[in-house]
């Protein structure tokens, strides 16, 4: 996956997003129910930020707002770290790494929209792979 274009990891992803005006609870219970860790906020066709996990902990629970009535808009980042479609895979790890963060925008696709990274996506490949090299050690070492 990290040799991969980022548009070729995004490419079946069901991208899920909301408007800034969202209230707190409905975007969590969304998030619960489509079971990811982030989503897009998008007003008028354009990104304005994204709201993770992380931010639900410390901007609404750590500061003791109240989830419905407190719109995403004012607890998103809206400083969103993105990477064109074209770019490799290991280049949006790399930048998570840099950064301490956990999902990367994925700008530039076909139609002008949006996907997402996430650390996980990469280490669930990584474990694939060690899986099936582990695997492919015992047959090796049977057939001997």
């Amino acid at each position: 996956m990290h040799h991969r274009k980022l548009k070729e990891i995004v490419a079946d992803q069901k991208l899920v997003h909301v408007e800034g005006t969202s209230y707190v609870d409905s975007v969590a219970k969304l998030m619960a129910d489509k079971n990811v860790a982030a989503v897009l906020i998008i007003d008028d066709g354009n990104l304005s930020g994204i709201f993770t996990e992380r931010d639900l902990l410390r901007r609404v629970v750590a500061e003791g707002r109240n989830p419905t009535d407190t719109l995403i808009r004012d607890v998103m980042t809206s400083s969103v770290v993105a990477l064109n479609a074209e770019q490799l895979g290991f280049e949006a790890v790399a930048l998570m790494i840099e950064l301490s963060i956990r999902h990367v925008v994925v700008t530039g696709l076909p139609g002008g929209g949006y996907g997402i990274v996430s650390i996980r996506d990469f280490a669930l490949t990584e474990l694939s792979s060690f899986e099936k090299e582990i695997e492919f050690e015992k047959q090796v070492w049977s057939s001997i």
